[in-house]
């Protein structure tokens, strides 16, 4: 396990950052190193702003995650969420670790394959799953497609027959548990429009069982995204699914398998989150005894410690009161802060830097947009036009949102693995981004 950073009443400082952060070292001459690799060897052969993972990281946590299962007496899956960061290189790095994948779309799903993932190994949710996406979940012939309405049960099971084939699924239940993690990304709720209630649930189970197409698995849930507040809503949200598998069984329901879902999270300032062993003891209470398959849809607790953001300095810009330091990275690069409101720590790669005397500055992109703020009064040093800085825990979340906003090209990506390194998505260049747009002839000139 990496180390957690226990609640600080102020900003960590550079020191706490990297102790929390063991991919991460500051060489006295090389300056900030992501495993073995200086970022500023990172920066001057692949440019700025670049995504760079660490390999060591994505295998340690997932290896972590494994053990405390395997800890608490659980036969468990993992799945991992493709949306997190869909990089074939990164899925590929798991499918090695034997994770599967938890997929969303369409893309993801053809990602997955492309990273090699096999079909059996593949779990597809989410609230709009199109005919088409449904179609090709089927001739793929994946493990298990979670259902999430009365109306996509309904949905399925006709496609289903209409293709001669019968999908295994599971229903995804809200258990009404509040995950306490931003509104945005809370999913357990009975208002949210994921999965179905709770109390809705047997009754739809039951006429899953009955309807052609569909062979049901088991049940899925999912309360939410970036959980820190202990374990409490985990533990509430197994304990009623538990309930419900004793519930369907008792009607003569067959239930041999829960996707317990992700959102475990990770320090990205302050927090001090549950372990993964305390995660899996809330699974093992809940259901364990049951004689269940379980299986789990880690995301960003695996990949979002393993990443940085790298970008070089513009300039800086003294206002009336506020310095800004305006950094070649963006929020069309990192959406988060401004989604959000979320904190990530910034460290600056030169080694001088680092031990400098800070002041208070504001960390901005070029965006035309107020909200292209990444930081504000953050204790920084001088970091004048050319300085290279990292914005930590950017693994997850940080390049699949990214957008092309102001005509900004995409962010490279680079893979790490001790010493080596790999570029393992290339920046897109202007050509391939005007690529696609036409002029229509009825324009004049």
């Amino acid at each position: 396990m990496s180390a957690v950073l226990a609640p600080l009443s102020h900003d960590p400082s550079f020191a706490e950052l990297l102790a929390g952060r063991p991919m991460l070292r500051m060489d006295a001459s090389a300056g900030l190193c992501i495993e073995e690799v200086p970022l500023v060897r990172l920066a001057q052969a692949v440019g700025t702003p670049t995504w760079v993972y660490s390999a060591a990281t994505l295998t340690r946590r997932a290896r972590s995650l494994a053990a405390a299962l395997a800890g608490a007496g659980l036969a468990a899956k993992m799945h991992f969420a493709v949306k997190a960061n869909p990089n074939l290189a990164v899925l590929a790095l798991l499918r090695h670790e034997g994770l599967g994948a938890d997929i969303v779309s369409e893309g993801e799903l053809r990602a997955a394959r492309a990273a090699g993932i096999p079909a059996r190994d593949i779990v597809f949710s989410g609230v709009g799953k199109t005919l088409r996406e449904l179609r090709l979940a089927i001739a793929e012939d994946i493990a298990q497609i979670n259902l999430e309405s009365a109306e996509e049960v309904d949905m399925l099971s006709a496609l289903a027959m209409s293709l001669g084939r019968t999908m295994r699924v599971a229903l995804r239940v809200n258990p009404d548990v509040d995950a306490r993690t931003h509104a945005k990304i809370t999913t357990g709720r009975s208002e949210n429009k994921f999965g179905v209630d709770i109390a809705l649930a047997p009754a739809l189970y039951a006429r899953i069982c009955a309807l052609p197409g569909l062979e049901p698995v088991g049940l899925a849930v999912h309360i939410g995204s970036q959980i820190t507040q202990g374990i409490a809503s985990f533990a509430a949200a197994y304990a009623r699914l538990g309930e419900l598998v004793v519930a369907l069984r008792a009607q003569g329901l067959g239930v041999r398998r829960v996707d317990c879902g992700g959102g475990l999270g990770i320090a990205y300032r302050d927090e001090a989150p549950a372990s993964a062993q305390a995660w899996a003891g809330a699974i093992a209470a809940g259901l364990g005894g049951l004689g269940l398959e379980v299986m789990l849809e880690p995301g960003r607790w695996i990949c979002g410690p393993a990443g940085v953001l790298l970008a070089q300095v513009v300039l800086q810009k003294q206002g009336t009161a506020r310095r800004f330091v305006i950094i070649d990275a963006a929020m069309n690069d990192l959406l988060r802060p401004a989604m959000y409101d979320s904190w990530h720590g910034i460290v600056p790669v030169s080694p001088a830097a680092y031990v400098a005397a800070t002041a208070p500055a504001d960390v901005v992109g070029p965006v035309c947009e107020t909200s292209d703020t990444f930081t504000k009064g953050r204790a920084l040093p001088d970091l004048p036009s050319g300085a290279l800085v990292a914005l930590l825990d950017a693994g997850a979340y940080g390049a699949p949102m990214s957008s092309t906003y102001n005509s900004r090209p995409l962010a490279a990506e680079v893979l790490v693995h001790g010493a080596d390194w790999s570029v393992v998505r290339e920046r897109q260049g202007f050509d391939a981004l005007l690529a696609g747009s036409r002029i229509p002839g009825w324009i004049g000139g």
